[in-house]
């Protein structure tokens, strides 16, 4: 976020009351994050940014705006310290219309997922499009893409070599969820990358499940800053001992809080300081009924932290571990004027929320509801995958008859995945899913027209009777997933998406039960969260026809090509050994039909 020489002496002299404030905020109570106090304090706003706190009469001109906080609290606008706002299939635009009523200002992210499939161009792309937004991005330009060990296809591979030039971007403020595994396996581009990043004073972001002890030193070695990835409380806390700021996670489908805040509320309260929140992967319908960071306020004051506490972590601590608590993080001068009236700490109901100085939501509305720019043919376009047939979605083996003892990833959870082996029957040729068995047939379609590469591997835990459901959303390649126990359905559903340009999708019996269209990029929408939240809700409704009883079929699904969740996976290239980073053949032996 730059400025010229003439603003910058703009805001000088507005900070010495030489230039009236745009806008005042009078008799409220501020929260004072950096000295966890409570006390009356004035704020004047010039422009997008805060110039003073406390006795602000020096500070009113002739126009200068009014707003009347008496009786209620001033707080600064909340951080999300890590999502990957696509995975949200929300545009950064209907991103924006969604959190930023609930006081959410600003977002670290990576934007991989549109590098995944617009490249770096359709990056900047972003940028130009936040810049019309009352929301904050804070750019962590990703260690690598893609992050699959084996690399999987996608539309633009980021190296150390690309990252030495966009390191060097204004818009940049660190390398972004550095895994566990590039550090383990001392991948050589991996750490050429940290090294631009030391030599550039970048703080380097981390993503590191279940690091304890000498993996943890291991990794730490690297220079790695932070984490979001803790599975206990205990984690949680040997990290925040030795060094690293922690985020706790409370996405859609990890419900980390609970457990992690343990950390604060049993351990040692002191370890709160260094603790952030971020919800990683969320819905519009979960937004939409729960809201964003305040949500997560709200859940950490009735696990029993205070409320200032609370607060602290979903702002001043996110904006130091990031070093951004110079722009953001705290109702000060020269910081954004990014601030939130609410109506007390305990409760934490947002009631007015001002962005980079404008009043844009009120009793959580959006006053003025965004639009999104005109998509470029980088965001356009269909999926580049020829069309499929049935036969493309059966796992054919050379023995007409009999038994295969097979893998299947049997899920356990959206990030826990075991192996299990089950018996099929091979009917004429074909290894046949079986929903009695829980076993459904999974493939993966590389669609940026690249070398149109499909994989076929099987898949438990989901609970299908019939049909099958597709998604173009998928990290970390955004290549075509679809499961099914219907080969005919499978191919219908990937048609579907395939003509659609991107989107999720159920099919039964050759019937499109529900479809949410997602053309931008095949990975999101430019509709109203409200729009795409029904969309969420008929999909869900589908998966329930299905027979799947899940909390989020498709976003479960989506998530199978996620090479770093240990211990199966699946991606273009095959079903993916996560412990051992290799493909391997789901077949274990074929047991021929004696006769």
């Amino acid at each position: 976020m730059t400025q010229t020489l003439a603003q910058l002496k703009d805001y000088i002299n507005a900070g010495a009351a030489k230039i009236p404030a745009d806008l005042v905020i009078e008799n409220g109570t501020l929260i004072n994050v950096m000295t966890t106090e409570f006390y009356q304090a004035d704020i004047a706003i010039y422009k997008e940014k805060i110039v003073a706190v406390g006795n602000i009469e020096a500070y009113i001109g002739d126009e200068t705006k009014h707003i009347d906080a008496t009786g209620k609290y001033i707080a600064p606008g909340l951080i999300d310290g890590h999502i990957h706002v696509e995975c949200s299939k929300m545009s950064m635009t209907s991103f924006a219309n969604a959190v930023v009523p609930f006081g959410t200002t600003s977002v670290i992210s990576g934007l991989d997922e549109t590098v995944a499939v617009a490249g770096l161009e359709g990056v900047q792309e972003v940028f130009k499009e936040i810049e019309g937004l009352p929301l904050n991005l804070f750019w962590g330009a990703p260690y690598k893409t893609p992050y699959t060990i084996p690399q999987s296809t996608i539309a633009f591979n980021i190296d150390a070599d690309v990252q030495e030039t966009i390191q060097k971007w204004t818009e940049c403020y660190g390398v972004w969820e550095t895994v566990r595994e590039a550090i383990e396996t001392q991948d050589e581009d991996t750490l050429k990358t940290l090294i631009h990043a030391q030599n550039n004073h970048l703080p380097i972001f981390g993503c590191a499940p279940m690091a304890t002890g000498i993996k943890l030193n291991e990794y730490l070695a690297s220079g790695i800053r932070l984490d979001h990835e803790s599975y206990g409380h205990e984690e949680l806390v040997e990290k925040a001992r030795n060094g690293m700021n922690v985020l706790i996670r409370e996405s859609s489908v990890t419900h980390f809080l609970a457990e992690n805040i343990r950390a604060v509320t049993e351990v040692n309260p002191a370890i709160a300081r260094h603790v952030s929140f971020c919800t990683d992967d969320v819905t519009a319908t979960d937004i939409l009924e729960k809201g964003h960071l305040d949500y997560l306020v709200k859940l950490a004051i009735q696990a029993g932290v205070e409320p200032i506490t609370a607060i602290q972590m979903a702002t001043i601590n996110s904006a130091e571990a990031y070093r951004i608590d110079d722009q953001v993080g705290s109702v000060s001068p020269g910081r954004l004027a990014d601030i939130l009236i609410i109506d007390q700490p305990g409760s934490f109901n947002v009631e007015l929320v001002i962005s980079r100085g404008q009043v844009v939501a009120e009793n959580k509305e959006i006053l003025k509801p965004l639009v999104a720019p005109v998509r470029s043919d980088l965001f356009k376009g269909k999926l580049k995958h020829e069309l499929t047939s049935a036969d493309d979605f059966e796992y054919k083996v050379t023995e007409k008859a009999g038994m295969a003892t097979i893998q299947t990833i049997n899920s356990q959870g959206a990030f826990v995945r075991k192996r299990k082996d089950v018996d099929l029957t091979i009917k004429a040729g074909v290894v046949q899913p079986s929903p009695e068995k829980d076993v459904a047939l999974v493939s993966v379609l590389e669609r940026f027209g690249k070398n149109g590469n499909q994989s076929l591997g099987f898949t438990s835990g989901w609970g299908l009777k019939k049909g099958a459901m597709a998604s173009s959303s998928a990290p970390d390649d955004n290549n075509i997933v679809v499961m099914g126990v219907n080969a005919n359905d499978m191919s219908i559903a990937t048609n579907k998406l395939i003509e659609a340009g991107g989107g999720q999708i159920v099919v039964i019996d050759g019937e499109v039960i529900s479809f949410l269209a997602l053309p931008v990029g095949g990975i999101m929408s430019d509709l109203a969260p409200r729009e795409i939240e029904a969309g969420e809700i008929a999909l869900r409704k589908g998966t329930d026809l299905m027979g799947s009883e899940l909390p989020d079929p498709m976003f479960y699904m989506s998530f199978l090509p996620i090479t770093a969740i240990p211990d199966l996976a699946i991606t273009d290239l095959g079903m993916v050994d996560c412990v051992a980073l290799k493909i391997v053949d789901p077949i274990i032996q074929i047991m021929p039909l004696k006769r």
